[in-house]
């Protein structure tokens, strides 16, 4: 069995890295642990760049936390304006054996007026969710993708799709790492 471990205690994020581990390599079994890192990036990540780095970055304080695994895994959500609107979206950072990093970053989709506007106050996606939705923890649940798609498209599956894009290399590792001499 091969030990994953996801640099989150978040339930979504544990989900749905074992449903990509699952359905990436079903001949495989995996045992998934959580555990709470620093991303040492903004709580919330307001660019592109900064959301990258805070998924590496909690790969790497994972690794470092737990050196006992086969995998770390690093997801983290981001927002970023564009042409006055802001969008979301998440990063996700995949290092396995000899130090193979996988890389993958969910679809973007653009915030509500009313939710970018707390954010641009001050709170975290989640919390401005849940205060223009009238929900508690929402990013434990469906997050924003879930509320603004009524649950057509879940935060697990969202997240699920991303972090199987981030295990190519590890699916097709004689194109990713080069030959030893």
């Amino acid at each position: 069995m091969k030990k994953i471990i996801v640099a989150s205690e978040n339930p979504i994020k544990l989900q749905a890295t074992l449903a990509a581990f699952q359905r990436m390599f079903p001949e495989e079994q995996f045992a998934v642990e959580g555990i709470s890192v620093k991303s040492d990036v903004s709580d919330q990540p307001t660019s592109d760049n900064e959301t990258y780095q805070g998924a590496a970055n909690r790969v790497e304080n994972a690794h470092s936390a737990t050196p006992d695994a086969d995998f770390w895994v690093g997801l983290e959500g981001g927002i970023e304006i564009k042409n006055s609107e802001m969008e979301s979206f998440a990063w996700m950072v995949v290092r396995g054996p000899h130090n193979l990093v996988g890389k993958g970053r969910t679809a973007t989709f653009f915030l509500p007026p009313r939710v970018a506007e707390l954010i641009n106050e001050g709170k975290e996606l989640g919390e401005a969710d849940d205060i223009v939705f009238g929900k508690t923890n929402s990013k434990q649940a469906n997050g924003a993708v879930g509320l603004l798609t009524g649950d057509v498209i879940v935060r697990a599956g969202y997240y699920t799709e991303a972090v199987i894009l981030a295990l190519i290399p590890f699916k097709n590792t004689s194109l990713y790492t080069s030959p030893q001499l």
